[in-house]
């Protein structure tokens, strides 16, 4: 089972990231591999069981995702996804915060779980890694530049 896993350190303090990410609904507002997002169940999206449908920018479909977490002090977000294009089963994926204290900067990391085909494993990893998470990451960074 792959673990595709991205990091980066956002230059803005935890209290003033936190709110974009926690909210499921609004990740097509900083994550540029998403053109839409919609909630099609739980209307604040904050309550564990919403559900969002993503439409991807790259025009590859639609991706359908439940909030199976939600940790306000951790400072950590849980997903699965109940329907996409990928060849996955199984995929549950977390971003999580943290305090950079030192300097008041944010620590974001991202990373899922996922079964697929051997023959799909490596690519898959890589896309959710480089494409989903690390692109994620960066363009959330760059909110603060």
């Amino acid at each position: 089972m792959p673990r595709p896993y991205s990091s980066a350190v956002i230059t803005a303090p935890l209290a003033e990231v936190w709110p974009h990410v926690r909210d499921f609904g609004g990740l097509h507002r900083w994550h540029p591999a998403i053109a839409t997002c919609e909630l099609i169940r739980g209307a604040s999206g904050s309550e564990i069981g919403a559900q969002r449908r993503l439409t991807l920018a790259d025009g590859g479909g639609t991706v359908v995702e439940e909030l199976t977490a939600l940790d306000e002090r951790g400072h950590a977000l849980t997903y699965e996804i109940l329907e996409s294009p990928f060849p996955v089963r199984r995929y549950v994926s977390t971003i999580r915060l943290a305090p950079v204290t030192a300097v008041g900067h944010t620590f974001g990391e991202w990373w899922t779980e996922f079964d697929a085909d051997g023959a799909d494993e490596g690519e898959l990893a890589g896309l959710f890694a480089n494409g989903a998470f690390a692109a994620g990451l960066a363009a959330l960074a760059q909110r603060w530049v």
